[in-house]
């Protein structure tokens, strides 16, 4: 199984830190941000994965993960020479998926569970977990069993499930986004790209335990730490 992480933005909401060091190598407790990514995927049972990264900071990158081999894992990169956002950046990862099912995780998410992405059979997954703030973050609404809508950052909420930046995906998205138009942010997103998968009833959905963090704030990343030492 294949994994991406994507890791190529320039974390200004972490500045004047991130002007010397890439966000995701900030430590989280006892160790790099990035290695709970890294952890994650592998738990899952994926060992090939590609690192979706910027050119500041590919240098740090390597030197600190090299190819891999301190996880038994193999490691490369690829530069997003642009940064026309997250489905773009998952769209650098078409020549390393080689036509098959992958997984996505962002690099400053951060999760307590452990996941099987082997019992994936097409189509889009998403991971949900239950918030009190689902406001700031994309919103799943949920009937039957089934993901009736998803949207990014809504004023009014339709549930309190909270989409993580943990995802599966087959062949077919490096075609939809190609086909993805830029949002009023300039960017492709990856709820677009999620939503074509909706409205062909090919995408399903896993409640995330434990906890689960996005780490891209000072309050945040203070918090993830703290997390992760309870664990401990």
């Amino acid at each position: 199984m294949k994994g991406v992480i994507v890791s190529a933005g320039f974390g200004t909401r972490l500045r004047p830190i991130t002007n010397i060091i890439s966000k995701n190598l900030l430590p989280v407790y006892n160790k790099p941000m990035i290695y709970y990514a890294i952890e994650t995927l592998i738990r899952g049972g994926v060992n090939e994965i590609l690192i979706i990264i910027n050119n500041k900071d590919i240098e740090q990158y390597k030197q600190m993960l090299k190819n891999g081999e301190d996880f038994n894992v193999s490691i490369s990169y690829k530069i997003q020479e642009e940064q026309k956002g997250t489905a773009h950046a998952i769209g650098c990862a078409e020549e390393f998926a080689k036509g098959e099912n992958f997984v996505v995780i962002f690099g400053d998410n951060i999760f307590e569970d452990d996941f099987n992405f082997r019992n994936f059979n097409g189509g889009a997954r998403i991971h949900l977990k239950e918030v009190t703030d689902p406001e700031r973050l994309g919103v799943a609404e949920i009937k039957d069993g089934k993901i009736i809508s998803m949207v990014e950052k809504p004023k009014e909420p339709k549930s309190n499930y909270g989409m993580c930046g943990l995802y599966i995906l087959d062949k077919d998205a490096f075609d939809i986004i190609r086909t993805l138009k830029p949002s009023w942010r300039g960017e492709l997103e990856t709820p677009d790209l999620l939503n074509d998968y909706l409205k062909r009833g090919k995408i399903d959905y896993r409640i995330v335990e434990g906890f689960w963090i996005d780490a891209g704030t000072f309050d945040s990343l203070l918090e993830a730490g703290n997390l992760v030492k309870k664990k401990l």
